[in-house]
């Protein structure tokens, strides 16, 4: 029987740069390819291309960092079906293993051990028809639902939607400006101004080395 594989556009070993893991020495397995086009995609070069890897390859090339956290992204990482299975393995070996994903694609199957960092899209990512809202029912405590903002009226939709649907009474919740869009003090002032439950967050990847790939 072939190998199980999954095509691959970086494994690399840096620093976690979000969510409730940012600071921590962390691999990284980035999955080619995504069905969204957010307008302000950072990962542009995860769309197409990468390579071939057994699932066996992937998950030894990880464990020779010696990084207890691994995360796997993308592009989309569950746009590849056999993601699951990756998940899954990493877990067994011993990781403290998170996900990030768009939020338009089905969770339900993810390994519950997994750290599930979930986007909602807000409307100036021209991608917000595509939030799947049944994901919400699948969030556990230790998952976490970002919100990237660009602009006051993305800041606005997002408070209403944590309040509408309770997502703070199911798991922690972030907010992050969109790099360059809004002034991150502007939107650290809107939080404390409506006493959001939320947690403001920066990029830290973007601070130590801006775009760079393998970061």
């Amino acid at each position: 029987m072939p190998a199980e594989r999954l095509r691959i556009t970086e494994i690399f070993h840096s620093i976690q740069g979000e969510a409730d893991a940012i600071g921590w020495r962390t691999v990284f397995v980035r999955l080619t390819g995504c069905p969204l086009r957010c307008v302000w995609c950072d990962t542009e070069y995860s769309f197409y291309g990468g390579d071939w890897r057994a699932i066996d390859d992937i998950v030894a090339e990880v464990a020779s960092h010696g990084a207890k956290h691994v995360c796997v992204t993308g592009g989309e990482p569950l746009a590849q079906k056999r993601c699951l299975i990756l998940l899954t393995r990493l877990c067994d070996a011993g990781h403290d293993v998170s996900l990030e994903t768009s939020g338009a694609l089905d969770v339900a199957q993810v390994d519950p051990r997994v750290r599930k960092v979930m986007d909602l899209k807000a409307p100036d990512s021209g991608e917000a028809k595509r939030n799947l809202w049944s994901n919400l029912e699948h969030l556990l405590p230790h998952d976490q639902v970002k919100i990237v903002i660009a602009s006051r009226a993305d800041y606005e939709w997002a408070r209403d939607v944590v309040a509408e649907h309770r997502i703070t009474e199911r798991c922690m919740v972030l907010f992050s400006p969109v790099h360059g869009a809004i002034e991150p003090r502007e939107l650290a002032e809107w939080i404390i101004e409506d006493k959001l439950d939320v947690r403001f967050q920066l990029q830290l990847h973007k601070l130590l080395w801006n775009d760079a790939a393998g970061h």
